[in-house]
This record gives structure tokens, C-alpha cells and sequence, in this order.
């Protein structure tokens, strides 16, 4: 089985959508010459982060600009697309939201990767007098105000209600269908997207927040005050992708690459509290086994068995 660089794949795909969308017309030449403008829509969290890595992605390719990128609530983004919205890249802050867009064919599912992992954090204002040990602390009498991001268009808060669902304090599993418990429902004060939440604990109109580690590093006064355990939420992670009806998709996948292999993009992602998230190795095609049947050589059925070891081709026997 032939085994393919994710990324290099990525590449590809991106090359051949483009082929296939762009007029014959527009060589790669002529593109190398004119002025390529990249519509990116990203999580909310990524606001302060990504402006920065755009800028050394201009510097490497002065022949690029990027358009007034879209740092929105995830939700909210899908169905600006799903409206019409013309965009070259989608970045998500959450898998859910992505799979929404593939389903729509929003997106090349191709080019489809996952770029950051993050972590889900309780945090209150610098100095304040709050401790919390354990998120049911949450619903003591002393906290009076809580920020979460609306589960319906922003996963922090579908985050958010899971973790809280995991010591009994929400009713729904996946974090958007349940209802908060009486002891925290008259606390919670629902943010458009994740960085209303954490804007709200800054400025002390709620005294703690449910936001993302990276949340810490864009907003001034405001700090960790518990990290949710892993295991009190599904994993957080940033799935990334080119449009499927991007103009521009060579361009757009190589913008991806950039974010995940640059160094100094890389060290603006940890500036900024984002982990690239790993490679993940290509998924086998058939499960490790013997598979039998019969192929026709010289008109004659002759039976044929292929072993399949560690996702490849190990042997092949005829007869």
C-alpha cells in the first residue's frame, strides 16, 4: 500500500481542485505576477494570534494579500458559507463545526487537517480574590456570575457545558442540548463568541469565565484560575481547510503548510498559547487480515489471497 505525506497530499489535492476551478487562461505564471487576495474566516480565538503569522506569510510571498479575515464564533462562520460567503480557508475551533462544513461541501475534505489542540480554562479576573479547585466549585454561593460562550454557534461553550456536565451541573452529554443545573442557571450570562466571555471577565461584568488557555494571552487582565481536566471534555482541537469553491486553492494550501512547518510561525502559534497539533499518520485502507477471492488469467479463475500487515501488503499468493 502506497503510504502518503499528509501534508504533501495536502498539496496536491489543493493543486488539482485548482485545475479543475480555474480558467485555462490563468497560468501559474501569471499568478506568480498578480496580486492574490486569500478570504480566510477563523475561530475567534485565533484573532491576535493569526494577523501576525499572515504577515510573514506576505513577507515570504509579496505577490499574496489577505482580505479582512473573519475571526468569528465557528457556527457562525459555517453558515455565512453556507449562505454564500466567499471564502479561500476555514479554520474551526472545534471538529463538529468542520464536519458541518464537509457535509455542506463547503470544503475540500482533501486539504482537511487538524492544526491545534487547545485547553479549557476557568479563568477570573488579575488579583481577585477566587479560588476555584474543582469545576463544581463553580456553583459556590460566593460566585455570582459566570461567562460562557452560547453552545449554539461558539464550541467553547459547548466545552464549557460538557465539562460542566461531567460533575452533574448541565443535563446534555455533547455540551448543546441539555440545561444548567438551578444551582448555576441564574449565573450564566451566555457570550456571542469566546472572546466576549473572556472581554466580560476582564472588564469584571463576571467574575469567571470558561474560555480557552490561548484566550489568556489576547486579553489583559485576566488570568487561569482552574484548567479543566482533559477528560471532562471531548479534545479540543482546530481543524483546518481550503474551500471547496476557493479561487485561489495552490495558494490557500500553501498557506496552511506555512502555518504548520514555518518556525516563525511556529513560535507565534506558542506565543500565543496554540499547540500545533501532530501529524497524524495515514489511516490504513483495509484492517490486517488475510483477503481471498479469484482474479481470470488466460480466461481461467484463479483464486488469489493478499496479506495485509501493519495497513500494507505483505503477500501475495496465486493458486
Amino acid at each position: 500500500m502506497l503510504e502518503v505525506n499528509r501534508r504533501a497530499f495536502l498539496k496536491g489535492a489543493a493543486l488539482l481542485s485548482a485545475a479543475t476551478m480555474v480558467p485555462a487562461s490563468f497560468a501559474l505564471a501569471d499568478a506568480a505576477q498578480e496580486k492574490i487576495k486569500l478570504q480566510i474566516f477563523a475561530a475567534n480565538s485565533l484573532e491576535k494570534a493569526m494577523p501576525k503569522v499572515q504577515e510573514l506569510f506576505v513577507a515570504a510571498n509579496p505577490n499574496v494579500e489577505f482580505a479582512d479575515t473573519q475571526f468569528k464564533a465557528s457556527g457562525d462562520l459555517v453558515e455565512q458559507m453556507i449562505a454564500g460567503a466567499e471564502v479561500d480557508i476555514l479554520i474551526t475551533a472545534s471538529k463538529g463545526t468542520m464536519d458541518k462544513a464537509e457535509e455542506n461541501k463547503l470544503i475540500d475534505p482533501a486539504t482537511r487537517l487538524k492544526m491545534f489542540n487547545n485547553d479549557l480554562v476557568i479563568v477570573r479576573a488579575v488579583d481577585a480574590d477566587i479560588t476555584i479547585d474543582s469545576i463544581d466549585e463553580v456553583a459556590d454561593p460566593d460566585i455570582t456570575s459566570i461567562a460562557i460562550g452560547d453552545a449554539a454557534t461558539v464550541p467553547a461553550g459547548k466545552y464549557a457545558n460538557q465539562s460542566l456536565y461531567s460533575v452533574g451541573l448541565y443535563t446534555g452529554s455533547d455540551g448543546d442540548n441539555g440545561e444548567y443545573d438551578p444551582a448555576i442557571a441564574d449565573k450564566i450570562n451566555l457570550a456571542d463568541k469566546v472572546g466576549t466571555a473572556a472581554s466580560w471577565v476582564s472588564t469584571g461584568d463576571c467574575q469567571i469565565g470558561f474560555v480557552y488557555s490561548s484566550d489568556v494571552y489576547r486579553y489583559n487582565g485576566i488570568e487561569v484560575a482552574f484548567v479543566c481536566p482533559e477528560d471532562s471534555h471531548k479534545a479540543i482541537s482546530y481543524p483546518g481547510a481550503v474551500s471547496a469553491k476557493s479561487k485561489n486553492a495552490e495558494i490557500a494550501a500553501e498557506f496552511l503548510d506555512f502555518c504548520m512547518n514555518d518556525p516563525d510561525a511556529l513560535e507565534v502559534w506558542a506565543e500565543y498559547g496554540f499547540e500545533v497539533a501532530e501529524e497524524e499518520a495515514p489511516k490504513a485502507a483495509y484492517a490486517d487480515g488475510t483477503y481471498k477471492g479469484t482474479i481470470k488469467i488466460d480466461n481461467a479463475d484463479v483464486a488469489i489471497a493478499i496479506e495485509i500487515k501493519d495497513g500494507k501488503v505483505s503477500n501475495v499468493t496465486l493458486g
